[in-house]
């Protein structure tokens, strides 16, 4: 069966700092996506990268007494590297300063300037560097004289001829569309939130500034730049060979997902859609906006000093235990503290005594018991009833979870089998079986062995380098580790390696 092409994408990130683990989260759920997506058989293409313009982006380069572009040069580097280190499987990297980039803005102004949706004026208003945004006044608060955007930027009084999309027409259309789309906005909650703002009214959105010129040059008045965010959004059709409909690529628009954070949902649910529609061009299916991980229940920032460096985790615990962590702790769309010993908790509970516990059981079992090789599978009796439920179903449970973004309850389902499957070997003690009934014994450790295939082949979007060697040490092949490949019992007769342990307990404090 062909599946459908699936496009996910993470927001791009802003080139103003070194990326942290809120960075990392965003990206690690679009890549385990990903890899799910392609171990069932789908075509996927999951693009990242930076976003590199904007009077942020002009004020930081100055403030390091760089050049705008050598100063993007050197920190787009940096989430490269994140992407890297943290094992992302990305198709593509854009970065906004790319001419490929700046010829699909160019293309997407002109084609709304031909659709009459696009007009010059003036703007007065409030508006947040810090968040590229503007603000009505009834959004702001004061403290000490200083007036505060939503997200706790402070806002400036700016007058400047500008270029305006015709966003309030777009009101009513918006309201439809969600309408008609039900899951284009998730969680629920923020699909609340997006309805409200809408239903209050919009305004037209000034979407070029001239009071700074680091951007993408309006085309024919080259002394305004593009607002931002139009130059940000459009990174996800210029990836795919914008303006050109006919490229290689063009086939995965609309998005299946855009992973966002909250603090973004706006443009990616509101400004996002109504360009698009308003140029004729298919909006995405999905976007998703989580939450933010904190510490000690402030949100991690540059300005706070309290942002986590993912690299230094990764250097403690390890790369897919910190991966497992981030996916496993919080449900995809709620805020988290991150707490080094609810960390720990996790990776000596769950991956260690249960996972780990499981896997170095049952296969050093089999090196004794079945000459370090697998037996033929044999049918289940009443005494495997529970553990043959836990995996009934599973894979159409994790689909379905994951594609609702429920990675938590995705991973917790496959735990339930990892739960299951070692209450099995308590019930059945294999080890005694050696002596009473080798049979039986042999057919016990080959339910345990198909019961870890199955949790390995599940769980390698989370921990793709771990569940690589566990699927190495059950001697499953490399052609049958795709999730296709389950339901097709592994040949009795493969040789199976010497076991060795996954996952090292670690000592709090």
């Amino acid at each position: 069966m062909t599946r459908a092409p699936i496009y996910l994408t993470t927001p791009i990130y802003y080139v103003n700092d070194k990326p942290h683990v809120g960075h990392a989260y965003t990206s690690l759920a679009t890549d385990m996506t990903a890899r799910f997506k392609r171990l069932d058989g789908h075509e996927v293409h999951f693009l990242t990268g930076t976003d590199e313009h904007g009077q942020k982006v002009e004020k930081a380069a100055r403030d390091a007494g760089e050049d705008p572009q050598a100063f993007t040069d050197r920190v787009s580097t940096s989430f490269r590297e994140l992407a890297r280190v943290m094992g992302f499987s990305n198709d593509d990297f854009i970065r906004t300063t790319e001419d490929r980039h700046k010829r699909a803005c160019t293309a997407l102004w002109e084609r709304l300037v031909a659709k009459g949706e696009i007009y010059l004026g003036h703007y007065e208003g409030w508006y947040a560097v810090r968040d590229e945004a503007f603000y009505g006044p009834d959004e702001l608060t004061e403290r000490d004289g200083v007036k505060y955007a939503p997200s706790g930027a402070p806002v400036e009084w700016v007058r400047e001829p500008s270029y305006f999309f015709r966003l309030g027409a777009w009101g009513e259309r918006l309201l439809s569309f969600y309408e008609a789309n039900p899951d284009f906005i998730a969680p629920p909650s923020r699909r609340n939130e997006v309805l409200s703002f809408v239903k209050s009214g919009l305004q037209d959105l000034s979407i070029s500034r001239t009071s700074f010129t680091w951007g993408v040059k309006v085309p024919g008045d080259p002394a305004h730049v593009m607002y931002v965010w139009l130059d940000a959004l459009t990174n996800y059709i210029t990836a795919l060979g914008y303006p050109d409909e006919g490229a290689p690529l063009w086939h995965f628009w609309p998005a299946d997902v855009h992973f966002v954070g909250k603090d973004i949902l706006r443009f990616h649910a509101i400004y996002w859609p109504a360009f698009l529609m308003a140029a004729d061009l298919p909006p995405p299916k999905r976007v998703f906006a989580h939450g933010w991980w904190t510490i000690e229940g402030q949100k991690m920032s540059k300005s706070l000093g309290n942002a986590i460096d993912p690299v230094a985790l990764i250097e403690e615990f390890g790369l897919d235990p910190l991966r497992y962590f981030l996916l496993r702790e919080v449900p995809f769309g709620n805020d988290g503290d991150f707490a080094r010993a609810a960390l720990i908790a996790r990776l000596n509970g769950e991956l260690a005594d249960q996972l780990g516990n499981l896997a170095q059981r049952t296969l050093t079992l089999m090196q004794r018991n079945c000459d370090a090789v697998l037996p033929e599978p044999g049918a289940p009796g009443d005494a495997e009833a529970a553990l043959v439920a836990a995996g009934q179903g599973l894979v159409a449970q994790v689909r379905s979870l994951i594609d609702e973004q429920k990675f938590d309850q995705a991973i917790a389902a496959i735990f339930a089998l990892v739960r299951e499957a070692n209450g099995y070997v308590t019930q059945t003690q294999p080890w005694a079986l050696k002596k009473t009934d080798p049979a039986r014994g042999v057919a016990v450790l080959r339910h345990l062995h198909d019961a870890l295939r199955l949790a390995a082949t599940l769980l390698q979007p989370v921990m793709p380098e771990t569940m690589a060697k566990l699927l190495d040490q059950l001697g499953v092949p490399a052609e049958a580790r795709a999730i296709a490949a389950l339901a097709v019992p592994l040949p009795g007769g493969l040789p199976l390696p010497a076991p060795a342990p996954l996952f090292a307990k670690i000592q709090a404090g």
